[in-house]
């Protein structure tokens, strides 16, 4: 999924799946994609498992469109694609404790390593996701670090300018744990930047109270007003960013993952 808000194509389908999804409507941008065929099928099941993650509902829907996107893939790419999206639904599930699905995180997440080529575009967002399964799941900053950078790295090769907001923000996050104020600025504002560019409202709030975390007053109280401002207008969502924003945290809060 990530990218998709550039839009290289000018694809009319994908700019409305792209606005509708970067304003929190995930269920409706997925109604537009028929899944016939693996690739709209993929991207179904990636804009549903990014729902849950967002808004903790819609987990049915989610598991019945990667069940879909599984039985349609043909490469090993696709097959190593659809095994992402399902080790990031497990993650979820586990992070946000709707069940403890780690393992099968892990797993999953494994099983697309095999299939999906170092140099492939697609290996970028896995990455991504096995940096957050260190750093959230397996409380290792070490290794997540690696893996974010990684990540960046394969994001900046292959022109994904989404896939960067996400890795400059969880660099950014670990630099503020680590005391380096000055990188975690730089990092969350490179973040806000790029959603901001690609009109990303979704992710905008927790990337302006990211950057609050790293400023001082009155700039993070300005900071984290406008992030409750985006908050409320999209109806309360992520969920997970409600408490960040009513209590100016003393120490960095813990990173969830999607935005």
């Amino acid at each position: 999924m990530s990218g998709t808000g550039t839009n290289a194509g000018n694809d009319p389908l994908q700019t409305a799946v792209w606005r509708l999804r970067s304003r929190a409507c995930w269920a409706d941008a997925a109604a537009l994609l028929e899944p016939r065929a693996a690739d709209t099928a993929l991207q179904r099941a990636a804009l549903l498992v990014e729902r849950c993650l967002y808004t903790e509902q819609g987990w049915e829907d989610a598991e019945d469109a990667l069940r879909t996107a599984e039985a349609l893939a043909q490469s090993d790419v696709e097959r190593g694609a659809a095994a992402c999206e399902r080790g990031q639904l497990a993650y979820a599930a586990t992070l946000l404790g709707v069940r403890d699905r780690a393992d099968e995180a892990r797993a999953a997440l494994g099983r697309a390593a095999a299939l999906i080529a170092p140099s492939a575009p697609a290996r970028a967002l896995l990455d991504y996701r096995r940096g957050l399964l260190a750093e959230n799941l397996a409380r290792s900053p070490q290794a997540a670090r690696a893996a974010y950078r990684r990540a960046h790295a394969g994001a900046t090769a292959h022109g994904d300018p989404l896939l960067l907001s996400f890795t400059w923000r969880h660099l950014a996050g670990l630099a503020l744990r680590d005391g380096e104020l000055a990188e975690a600025r730089h990092g969350f504002a490179e973040s806000l930047r790029i959603r901001e560019e690609l009109g990303y409202l979704v992710g905008t709030a927790p990337a302006l109270a990211s950057l609050a975390d790293a400023e001082t007053e009155p700039e993070a109280s300005r900071l984290r007003a406008e992030a409750g401002r985006l908050f409320r207008l999209l109806g309360g969502v992520p969920k997970w960013l409600a408490q960040q924003l009513t209590t100016a945290p003393t120490a960095p809060p813990p990173a969830v993952g999607a935005p």
